[in-house]
């Protein structure tokens, strides 16, 4: 009984401080880095709840032997850290456009693929409208350019608004 009472106090020490924090309802902004190199991501975050959001990316990236365009959708939980500091984990996927540009891939020089990720990350709320991140986002691919597990890295900068 006294373990189960422990327990109920601290998930109520969570629930409370969950609710306590303030994401913003709209960010829209810049997400740089990947694994493959640097490439740039145009991403938004609409807020659903107090401590929920979906995040929405869409990725150019490329070399000189291949260039992807791919767009991702991730769905995030929020728990606040301290202050304007929190921290933030989320799963979802999307799908890349591939254009290989030589030799090295056999078959079609162009592929739709799919591919599931995951995210977690840090970030910090200033008092002004400004979000900045950085995370990882490990993605298991589905096709002949990406078939195993890479890690995006990244630095988000967003601007934030209602």
């Amino acid at each position: 009984m006294k373990k189960l009472l422990v327990f109920a106090l601290v998930a109520f020490g969570f629930a409370i401080q969950a609710q306590a924090q303030e994401i913003s309802k709209n960010a829209i902004g810049l997400r740089l880095g990947d694994n493959d190199g640097f490439g740039t991501e145009i991403n938004y975050q609409r807020g659903l709840s107090d401590n929920n959001r979906l995040e929405f990316g869409l990725q150019l990236n490329g070399d000189s032997n291949v260039n992807v365009l791919k767009l991702s959708g991730l769905y995030q939980w929020v728990w606040n850290i301290e202050g304007g500091f929190n921290w933030y984990a989320g799963a979802g996927g999307g799908f890349a456009f591939v254009n290989f540009d030589d030799d090295k891939f056999e078959g079609n020089d162009d592929e739709t693929t799919l591919f599931l990720a995951g995210t977690a990350g840090i970030e910090y709320n200033f008092d002004f409208p400004l979000l900045l991140s950085l995370d990882v986002r490990p993605e298991f691919g589905f096709g002949d350019y990406r078939d195993d597990l890479g890690f995006d890295f990244a630095l988000g900068v967003r601007y934030q608004f209602n």
